[in-house]
């Protein structure tokens, strides 16, 4: 039975390919890739022969119907992203689905993937997260998504491109507040940058922004509700009262003072004095 092999591949440095990648590259009939010139520098490295073939968002639906046929009736395929694991923000979760559908194997090759290597470095919370990919590109749409995950305590994390990075920013800022942010740029290239701190840092930091970026924001902490300290009350009721201070001026004064509700306050004075 043929199988389609999901490989992942660097995200930057070539030599982050695993040695069951590279076997498989050599095998397989046939490669689809999402950029074949990028793909190509990674095949000349290690002087993989196999056949290359385009398979990216513009050419997706014609070109699948091409290697579902091509994986029944010749053999072998591999599919590579760009650049880390395919399916995650690229159009091969399209050629996965569509061979699920037709039977076909589907074998998962792992490796880099930019998502996990920047928790993994971020100093952020990495037992649970959420990832957004790609944001919408109008800001009322990207805050609409914000939105969404405001009260979320999982890890956030975004992948963004250079020229929208402060934009994003800004929305992030007035939807999510100013949160911890680790900003992962090149991640395994030989501008590898790793920037920790606020949200409201990050754009005097990057004046300038280039390459990509991957951005893991600390998720919401809920804030504690401060319990009232009754004891305490209680004691100033009985001072208050021995003063000569109606109930009426004491419950108002530390309603004003606690925000606690004047019934609960009343029934707290009936008890105390």
């Amino acid at each position: 039975m043929p199988s389609l092999y999901v490989v992942a591949t660097p995200i930057g440095n070539l030599e982050d390919i695993s040695l069951r990648a590279l076997r498989v590259l050599r095998n397989v009939k046939l490669i689809a890739a999402e950029d074949t010139r990028k793909t190509r520098k990674l095949l000349n490295a290690y002087e993989i022969k196999t056949p290359l073939t385009s398979y990216y968002e513009h050419n997706k639906l014609s070109r699948q119907d091409y290697l579902l046929h091509f994986l029944q009736a010749e053999g072998d395929v591999a599919l590579v992203s760009e650049a880390g694991t395919p399916g995650i923000s690229d159009p091969g979760y399209d050629l996965i689905a569509a061979a699920f559908a037709h039977r076909i194997s589907i074998v998962p090759i792992p490796g880099p993937s930019a998502v996990i290597t920047a928790i993994a470095v971020s100093g952020l919370p990495a037992d649970r997260f959420t990832f957004l990919g790609f944001l919408p590109r109008l800001s009322r749409n990207r805050k609409k998504l914000l939105q969404s995950v405001v009260t979320d305590p999982s890890t956030l994390v975004i992948l963004e491109a250079p020229h929208r990075l402060h934009p994003t920013l800004q929305d992030l800022v007035a939807v999510l507040g100013d949160r911890k942010i680790s900003v992962c740029r090149e991640l395994t290239k030989i501008h590898e940058e790793v920037f920790r701190g606020q949200l409201s840092q990050v754009a005097a930091h990057f004046v300038e922004p280039r390459g990509e970026f991957t951005l893991v924001i600390a998720g919401y902490i809920a804030v504690a509700e401060k319990v009232p300290d009754f004891a305490a009350i209680e004691a100033r009721m009985r001072r208050l009262s021995r003063q000569g201070m109606p109930a009426r001026e004491v419950v108002a004064s530390l309603h004003q003072e606690t925000g606690i509700p004047r019934r609960k306050l009343y029934q707290l004075w009936l008890k105390t004095v």
